[in-house]
């Protein structure tokens, strides 16, 4: 775990410089399928000050294996994702500024264009809002039931690596912490494009065709993907 440890202290520190964070807010985890541990951020660090003793390891059902401090508060809404999204190897929850303008709004994010489309197929979903009982107890664990809930059999998590919690802010995964900050960085970027279109049309504009979406995304992630160097 020690190349993980060392991959999510990176991932958090590039948050900060990314601009996708102030203050503490934030986390990023990455999932060891091998050994079935989760390297997470340490609940409220400093990301200035953070060390590799501020990474803490936890199994999937929360009980700390490694390190003296409390894990993100967050932790629990990493965890059901994990195991309810096979192949989802890291997390990154921010709240940066686009995003969580349209999450605090409930509202997907539409998909306008093909920098859009390069990255995630489709709209990004919002959550519905959370119940008072749900909100009450378990509120972090019922996060992630939610965003697992929005996904249910309509969505495919591998195509589409973000989602909106309603009132709330993104979380964005990935291949591993650095493709998931990644996304994340891509994420705020497509949200206040989005933002810019709707105010420029006065909120009335198409959606991409779905036959550029598709040539775009599949470029990049398809079975016959040509993007990049082999």
């Amino acid at each position: 775990m020690k190349k993980i440890k060392q991959r999510v202290l990176e991932a958090n520190k590039r948050l900060k410089s990314e601009g996708l964070v102030i203050s503490t807010w934030g986390n990023v985890s990455e999932y060891d399928e091998k050994t079935g541990l989760v390297a997470i951020k340490a609940s409220g660090i400093d990301y200035d000050k953070m060390g590799i003793e501020d990474i803490v390891i936890v199994d999937l059902d929360g009980n700390i294996v490694e390190g003296n401090l409390r894990p993100s508060t967050d932790c629990a809404t990493h965890l059901i994702i994990y195991k309810n999204f096979k192949g989802v190897k890291a997390i990154v929850h921010t709240h940066s500024m686009y995003a969580t303008i349209w999450a605090q709004a409930g509202r997907e994010i539409p998909i306008f264009g093909t920098t859009h489309a390069d990255y995630f197929k489709g709209n990004i979903p919002c959550t519905r809002k959370l119940r008072k009982e749900e909100i009450e107890k378990d509120y972090e664990k019922n996060t992630g039931d939610v965003i697992v809930e929005t996904f249910s059999n309509r969505i495919n998590p591998l195509e589409m690596r973000a989602v909106l919690v309603n009132g709330h802010a993104p979380f964005v995964w990935g291949s591993d912490a650095h493709d998931a900050v990644t996304n994340a960085v891509v994420l705020e970027y497509v949200a206040k494009m989005a933002w810019c279109n709707m105010v420029m049309s006065s909120g009335i504009l198409p959606q991409l065709d779905e036959n550029m979406i598709n040539k775009h995304y599949n470029r990049k992630y398809g079975s016959d993907a040509y993007y990049g160097q082999k």
